[in-house]
């Protein structure tokens, strides 16, 4: 197998996916190389698929891709062991189409996307391992090795979108391996529900879907958060911690999981449900100061396998399809340019992401992970505090308003003091501006 493409795309995800469509809509011979036995047959759970990137590239996408509902409310949970305290935001106008926002399951979202990929021109080739890259005597990328006789494939650029441990780019020295302290592990687990069940636990009709997001005691002071997403009859549910925190602690994503099945407030939502299916994965949670270098002489990385992650909105499969977007029409102009896929070209691929909202939201952000790793107050009394004070101020037991509020400012000072208070509001300002 020792043909000649223009690109290589290793990996079937979103951000290979978006590359691999945009180079092969534009008329460029395209090889896609995914491992798994079909796209999406290593990814079981459910996410979120934001419309605005995945419009921008198929823009009658709907009529086609299967999609489980359209999410209409979001809500946000801060829990302690036996409470919580949030808000939700529930709007008409994410109710009429085009929908923003919509749940997916993986394996059925990717492999469509894949089929997309292949109606446009582009070839391929499942059930096949990257071994390396190929490089020519001045050291540029010039192609793959794959795990197949003659093995040898040849293209211009490569395009590695191979996930969040990039095995590809991190065995040729293009990044280093993931740091536990940047890299989230996350457990998710599909549990089947009727839709009528769903549809009343969550108010929700029709095609109408909810989102929660949820922190605090779930995951026992770990930075990390909890999820429950509804499908059209299913809920995928799922929890990640850093991978540095799980390692000190010495709790399994498992335990954490069913912890928080175990919660009042998420027991109750998913009672009489039947589990059925389980998956684990890695997360790139560093934000914008982990980020590798993108690009080189024959090759970029996109998607996860760059760390393109939005940890404070969970955000992913937008800013993998955007970055997939990018690299693409960056080889795109320089083909039609008659330029080479050098180092000094493909700095163009930078240049788009910084004037987009996927290195302007990692910039906003990137004091955030070392912030709450440092001061882990935000995720342990906090969450305390202010479900201890819902309560007080909830519970009708005889005792005046004036001197419950006491009570909970006194509970406030005593466990952070007045300028532990002050200092606390000043470290999330500064690392959200």
């Amino acid at each position: 197998m020792s043909e000649k493409f223009d690109v290589i795309v290793v990996g079937a995800g979103p951000a290979g996916n978006a590359a691999a469509y945009t180079l092969a809509k534009a008329g460029l011979s395209v090889l896609q190389i995914e491992r798994g036995e079909y796209p999406g047959s290593k990814n079981v759970q459910g996410a979120i698929l934001y419309a605005d990137a995945l419009e921008r590239l198929i823009p009658d996408f709907r009529e086609s891709a299967p999609l489980e509902r359209h999410i209409i409310e979001q809500r946000m949970w801060v829990l302690d062991a036996e409470s919580y305290i949030g808000g939700h935001y529930r709007s008409a106008e994410f109710a009429r189409p085009p929908h923003n926002r919509y749940t997916i399951i993986r394996a059925r979202f990717d492999k469509w996307f894949a089929d997309q990929v292949q109606k446009a021109g582009a070839l391929l080739l499942c059930e096949t391992t990257v071994k390396a890259l190929l490089r020519d005597a001045q050291g540029r990328v010039i192609g793959v090795e794959v795990e197949r006789d003659e093995g040898r494939i040849y293209a211009d650029a490569v395009i590695l979108a191979d996930g969040a441990n990039s095995l590809v780019a991190t065995r040729a020295g293009l990044r280093e391996d993931i740091r536990p302290e940047h890299a989230a592990l996350a457990v998710k687990e599909v549990i089947f529900l009727p839709k009528e069940t769903i549809d009343a636990r969550f108010n929700l009709k029709g095609q109408e879907g909810a989102v929660i997001e949820m922190v605090g005691g779930i995951t026992h002071g770990m930075l990390g958060t909890g999820f429950l997403y509804t499908n059209k009859d299913s809920i995928s549910i799922g929890i990640g911690c850093m991978l540095s925190d799980l390692k000190r602690q010495r709790l399994s994503p498992v335990e954490l999981l069913e912890g928080m099945k175990a919660h009042p407030a998420v027991a109750s939502l998913i009672a009489e449900g039947e589990p059925r299916e389980y998956a684990a994965h890695l997360i790139p949670e560093g934000g914008y100061d982990a980020l590798p270098q993108l690009y080189g002489d024959g090759w970029m990385l996109v998607g996860d396998s760059a760390g393109f992650v939005n940890a404070m909105h969970r955000e992913g499969s937008n800013l993998a399809m955007t970055t997939g977007q990018f690299a693409a029409e960056t080889l795109i102009e320089l083909f039609r340019e008659k330029q080479p896929a050098t180092a000094a070209n493909l700095a163009r691929y930078r240049s788009r992401l910084d004037a987009s909202f996927v290195m302007k939201d990692l910039k906003k952000y990137r004091r955030l992970p070392v912030t709450l790793e440092r001061h882990r107050q935000f995720l342990t009394d906090y969450p305390a505090l202010l479900n201890q004070a819902a309560h007080t101020m909830i519970r009708v037991d005889g005792v005046d308003k004036r001197r419950k509020e006491k009570e909970i400012l006194e509970a406030f000072r005593e466990r952070r003091s007045l300028l532990g208070l002050l200092g606390d509001a000043f470290r999330l300002w500064r690392a959200t501006r």
